[in-house]
């Protein structure tokens, strides 16, 4: 089947979407099936506004440049689509030729290919719908991890490490850190801080993720005692933890147009600076919080090796299922192994990954609730690569 393709990015930005957006690009000019390579400039919401590109017009270097570019280039959106959405659709798919739909990003754009794709089927219109992964939420069902999850992982790692290097060093001033990343209802990029944990005292000395729920008597309790032994404690939060009652550490929280739970500046609350409240009312001491908010989501400069490599070849493997055929799927990745790390290509059906959430595994969490097991350190590593080692003092008195 000949015709013209279409690109959106969707949701939130990752360092790598872009390397996808490359790879979707550069092999889609290549294929014999492929007529054209259009972008839709802000999602599908451009899309029914006419916002529509030849991405084929553009220089080799800019395509190419692309692998190294933050955030999303074609622009993009969070829509929920209407049933009265669906008739300019697919008018609008019909006037462009278009007969392969990409959508890069998570579970909501799962849902809007499945939704596409089956309404231009009912209407005997043949077009073939393929999702490229994409969250820094690692919470994607189908597939080991998403691209854009490493380098976010990566980025709060050299947070987390170097934060903790200040807030020892610091310790006759401010007892405690506070680092609050995104991640919605699930801990996968909180969990990640535990990698640069080499001794005892190093940070982060307590992470909490929404898949354990504390009480303020325990986690007052385990600062407590990390205070006591360290002289100070480096904490990481996910920005979704809930109280044992269900309700959130965020205290307040509203919903976005799409009925997702938002969080940080628009929430009107944080999980950190309520944790920061209540170590600074139970103790007394100085300490601070750091809510880094979508800065993980586009730091080309911290992006994972991998994540790059990974992410162009999601792009690649998208337009090859394309020309095989394949319809309804998203593209996933399959680990063989951790070390050597090695990973397959293999894919997905949309009704599996399309608005479900994937919590952290219970092998991944440790008893207490406050940190991770050795088995998540062994899936976390390959994917965040090499981080830095810094020189320690040894200290010999003078005599």
């Amino acid at each position: 089947m000949k015709g013209n393709a279409i690109i959106g990015q969707f949701g939130g930005p990752t360092a790598v979407i872009n390397s996808s957006l490359c790879g979707l690009i550069q092999e889609g000019l290549k294929s014999k099936k492929v007529e054209k390579v259009l972008g839709m400039r802000f999602g599908i919401q451009g899309f029914m506004q006419d916002e529509i590109f030849d991405l084929g017009k553009e220089d080799f270097q800019v395509i190419e440049g692309l692998r190294q570019t933050p955030s999303s280039a074609l622009g993009s959106c969070r829509y929920t689509l209407k049933d009265e959405d669906f008739p300019l659709i697919i008018k609008q798919i019909k006037r462009y030729n278009i007969r392969y739909f990409f959508l890069i990003g998570g579970n909501g754009s799962m849902d809007t290919i499945r939704r596409v794709e089956k309404y231009c089927q009912k209407n005997n219109y043949k077009l073939n719908g393929i999702g490229i992964p994409k969250t820094v939420d690692n919470d994607l069902c189908g597939t080991d991890h998403a691209p854009g999850f490493a380098s976010a992982a990566r980025y709060v790692c050299l947070s987390v490490q170097q934060a903790g290097r200040l807030a020892r060093d610091m310790q006759r001033v401010d007892k405690y850190v506070i680092l609050q990343t995104v991640g919605r209802n699930t801990g996968w990029l909180a969990a990640s801080a535990a990698l640069v944990k080499k001794t005892e005292s190093d940070a982060p000395h307590l992470i909490y993720i929404p898949e354990r729920p504390l009480s303020k008597e325990r986690f007052i309790s385990e600062v407590k005692e990390c205070i006591n032994k360290n002289r100070w404690v480096s904490i990481v939060c996910g920005e979704g933890i809930l109280w044992e009652d269900g309700t959130p550490v965020a205290s307040l929280q509203t919903q976005n147009n799409l009925s997702n739970i938002e969080f940080g500046a628009m929430g009107g609350g944080s999980a950190a600076l309520t944790l920061h409240k209540i170590i600074n009312q139970e103790t007394k001491y100085r300490g601070e919080f750091q809510i880094t908010e979508s800065l993980s989501m586009c730091a080309i400069d911290r992006a994972s090796k991998i994540d790059l490599e990974e992410a162009y070849a999601c792009g690649v493997k998208a337009i090859q299922l394309a020309e095989e055929g394949l319809s309804g799927v998203m593209v996933s990745l399959h680990r063989i192994s951790s070390s050597p790390y090695q990973v397959e290509l293999k894919t997905v059906s949309l009704n599996e990954v399309a608005l479900h959430t994937r919590p952290m595994d219970d092998k991944y969490i440790n008893n207490q609730g406050n940190f991770v097991t050795n088995e998540y350190i062994k899936y976390i590593q390959p994917l965040v690569g090499e981080l830095p080692r810094y020189s320690e003092l040894n200290f010999i008195k003078s005599k």
